[in-house]
């Protein structure tokens, strides 16, 4: 071999060798890159926490363990100026996971979250604390608003249900220090990563749910033939909480949406408070038993929506009753 072919050889050498660095380094900057995305919002499950009752905008919140917890009221969802800021149990907080914030349930909890507004049903898993705006019940993450069909409204009516079982083998796995999913540190194969972020998929539509979804929600009878009311008893097969789970969905009774003065335990009282907020709106007073004991529920409604809501409950605060608080109420099936 001359020197001419010497060189000759010695320069794709050079050129090779180059080439499979230059691609190496594109993968490893890649991986790298995917790591951190990936790593920060998956470190692990969080402690378990109850917590001492704290303030927020000067209202105080007790939390604690209650297994028996079943509230309508409002959802609202929170995520992009969150995403990968600590949640309150540790965690870091990943908006494109199926979670949410609760102001006084043990974190972490599961709850079945339902939208009365269209039917659908979820299980999400408790890891924050919040909503702290106006009389929200409950903060879902972006991925939760969007299974439950909450994202373009921005809040909705919902009943969230604790599953008890479900809830305390989560407390036991979060204080036995949880499960280690990924780290920064962790290899991660190109083969392994998804080129389609969660927030790109297609929800299916509701008319596809039974087909695809073990959540669906079998009726037991022929729906109600009552104007706007179609009233399907349900048996709800339980799932473990996944980020890609179809929500169930059921035709349910539409919600009534009020703003409650107060409960009083002394009939004239409610009268007078009646009385003084009748300028206001409709005002009604209907007694209720609770643990026992008879009182009398001061309601102003019902109003459309949760902009109405909150519009009036500001007007009832500033009326003199601090306490008013915005109540979705489900009309009593037989």
């Amino acid at each position: 071999m001359n020197e001419r072919s010497k060189r000759l050889l010695k320069s794709l050498s050079v050129i090779v060798v180059s080439s499979v660095f230059i691609a190496a380094c594109s993968e490893t900057k890649f991986l790298m890159h995917t790591a951190k995305r990936l790593g920060k919002t998956n470190t692990s499950q969080g402690n378990y926490k109850v917590g001492k009752p704290y303030k927020v905008m000067g209202k105080w919140y007790t939390p604690q363990v209650d297994m028996s917890y079943d509230r309508t009221g409002i959802a609202s969802w929170y995520g992009p100026n969150f995403h990968g800021k600590p949640t309150a149990n540790g965690e870091v907080f990943d908006q494109w996971a199926v979670s949410a914030a609760h102001k006084t349930l043990p974190i972490p909890s599961i709850v079945r979250v339902t939208n009365l507004d269209n039917g659908r049903s979820l299980v999400i898993r408790i890891n924050d604390r919040g909503p702290f705006v106006d009389d929200r019940i409950i903060d879902l993450s972006r991925r939760s608003a969007e299974l439950l069909g909450v994202i373009k409204a921005g809040t909705a009516n919902v009943r969230v249900q604790i599953m008890p079982h479900e809830s305390r083998v989560a407390a036991e796995r979060a204080k036995s220090g949880g499960t280690q999913l990924a780290s920064a540190d962790a290899p991660i194969k190109a083969a392994d990563v998804s080129s389609q972020p969660v927030a790109a998929q297609q929800l299916p539509d509701p008319t596809d749910i039974k087909e695809q979804s073990k959540l669906y929600i079998k009726p037991s009878g022929p729906p109600s033939t009552a104007s706007n009311v179609s009233v399907i008893r349900k048996t709800v097969m339980q799932a473990p909480v996944t980020e890609n789970a179809a929500p169930a969905v059921a035709e349910i009774p539409k919600p009534g949406l009020y703003v409650q003065a107060g409960a009083f335990s002394n009939p004239e009282n409610a009268e007078r408070v009646k009385q003084t907020l009748q300028s206001i709106g409709h005002v009604s007073v209907t007694p209720i038993t609770v643990s026992g004991r008879e009182l009398f529920r001061v309601r102003i409604g019902p109003v459309a929506d949760t902009i109405q809501a909150d519009t009036l409950r500001a007007r009832v605060v500033a009326a003199g009753y601090d306490n008013a608080r915005t109540i979705v109420d489900l009309p009593v099936s037989n």
